[in-house]
């Protein structure tokens, strides 16, 4: 059996967190498998879905890393095939019209709600004779399901759960004006696509139940469901927009690597012993669902944040600065530097060290992106403004000027003996120096910085602040 997982988001908003994790676990489990992952457009709800919500969610699932096989199926595209099961199960005597008035689907709604049956449909119209349907009513055609006895799914995560048959109502599977609802659309694509798991979020189990009997119906094969705990906050409050239950684009925009937020996204309910960094690789090899959990997981921003800072000092130094390079040009008017990419890429290491995000990296970027003139802050501002320390730079222009070999040990040895020679601790020097190359009184090592500039624009900084 080759197995294929689907994901079938709705574009109806932006693809959010729960959903990423969703189509990750099936993108996982599928390539582990070396089975196939597909992606379906939940887009029968034409009022409610937008292009620019589809354009969101391919973009997304591209930035994730995850790529569908074959091409993508719009389920508004299948509404004649799914009309066509619904006839053939009328047709069987599995399905009927039901002729109920608003009036009258209100009214059972209410007697429910005050404690009557534990269906709220009470299939009047299972066994009617359809020659006493009133003649003002478009019909909406119902499945009929068991009346007595129970169903029970054996779930890959939730293990067997049963629900008694007198709680699942005889559901519409096609409305009055002919057009299938979410319950027929989803088993005759799922079917059709082959889908031989069903990997989703607990929200839907309910739904299962009624499936289940669909594809029995049909006379259709089950395919294994495996339905996963939703998603809370840190407080353990269901996600909100303060939890950060925004979509992917959000954490893009933040500054967030894919790699990061894939191996967050992971271990979001998912286990591999005590293993918390797992590459894309690891995650494809280890991957099943009896490590899935039951209970919620929960979302910490601060954790995420974390393990993004991890994964700046892990990425490719020439890959990373090509993305702060284009984050830092859009933020400005001023002209990169010809040989920005290369100082960055060579400096990249240094400036990963204390931050959380690529936009935080591009915010201290810019010794290296820009030439002189440099933009002081105002604490390199004041150091420069003192004249000891405009004598001092003026002194190591010159001394710097005469080094031999342009590195980081013969520029500290330069530097520690200006320093002795004139009685100063190295900080007292090495701080008006930051001032001057950086423009900042905060930067990697000083001799770092001097290196990855090199000699020509290190000097070009010390004459401009020391006039």
């Amino acid at each position: 059996m080759t197995v294929v997982t689907r994901f079938a988001p709705s574009p109806t908003g932006y693809l959010h967190i729960g959903g990423a994790r969703t189509a990750l676990f099936n993108w996982l489990f599928a390539r582990h498998h070396a089975g196939k992952y597909v992606l379906r457009v939940e887009d029968t709800d034409q009022k409610r879905s937008t292009q620019d919500a589809i354009d969101k969610i391919f973009e997304g699932l591209s930035w994730l890393g995850l790529d569908h096989d074959g091409d993508v199926v719009y389920q508004s595209q299948n509404a004649g095939r799914h009309a066509e099961v619904a006839a053939q199960l009328l047709a069987e005597g599995k399905a009927y019209r039901c002729y109920c008035s608003p009036e009258e689907l209100a009214e059972m709604r209410e007697t429910a709600k005050a404690g009557g049956p534990t269906r709220v449909y009470d299939n009047r119209w299972r066994d009617r004779d359809p020659s006493q349907a009133p003649a003002d009513i478009e019909p909406v055609v119902r499945i009929k399901m068991p009346l007595d006895g129970e169903t029970t799914i054996s779930d890959l995560v939730q293990g067997d759960v049963t629900r008694t048959n007198d709680t699942l109502d005889d559901f519409v599977i096609l409305r009055s004006d002919g057009t299938p609802t979410y319950m027929l659309a989803v088993v005759v694509d799922d079917h059709d696509m082959g889908a031989t798991h069903v990997i989703r979020g607990d929200d839907h189990l309910n739904n299962a139940f009624r499936q289940f009997h669909l594809y029995k119906a049909c006379g259709w094969e089950v395919p294994a469901f495996a339905h996963i705990p939703l998603i809370h906050g840190a407080d353990g409050a269901k996600m909100s927009k303060r939890h950060g239950a925004l979509g992917v684009d959000h954490y893009a925009d933040l500054g967030i690597l894919p790699e990061t937020m894939r191996n967050y996204l992971l271990r979001l309910g998912w286990s591999h012993g005590d293993d918390e960094i797992i590459s894309t690789q690891q995650a494809i090899e280890w991957f099943n669902l009896d490590s899935v959990g039951r209970s919620p997981a929960r979302f910490d921003m601060d954790r995420l944040l974390n393990l993004n800072a991890h994964y700046l000092k892990e990425a490719d130094p020439a890959d990373l600065s090509a993305q702060v390079m284009e984050l830092a040009a859009a933020g400005t008017d001023k002209s990169l530097s010809p040989d920005a990419q290369n100082r960055l890429t060579k400096g990249i290491s240094g400036l990963v060290q204390r931050v959380k995000t690529i936009n935080e990296i591009a915010d201290s970027a810019g010794l290296y992106l820009f030439d002189a003139p440099l933009t002081f802050n105002d604490k390199a501002r004041d150091l420069l403004a003192n004249p000891d320390t405009q004598k001092h730079i003026s002194e190591l222009a010159e001394i710097l000027g005469g080094v031999t070999l342009w590195d980081e040990s013969q520029l500290d040895t330069a530097v520690r003996e200006y320093a002795e020679r004139n009685e100063l601790k190295l900080g007292q020097v090495a701080q008006p120096l930051r001032a001057a190359l950086t423009g900042s009184n905060v930067s990697p090592g000083i001799f770092e910085v001097m290196v990855v500039l090199g000699r020509d624009e290190t000097l070009a900084r010390l004459e401009q602040a020391s006039t």
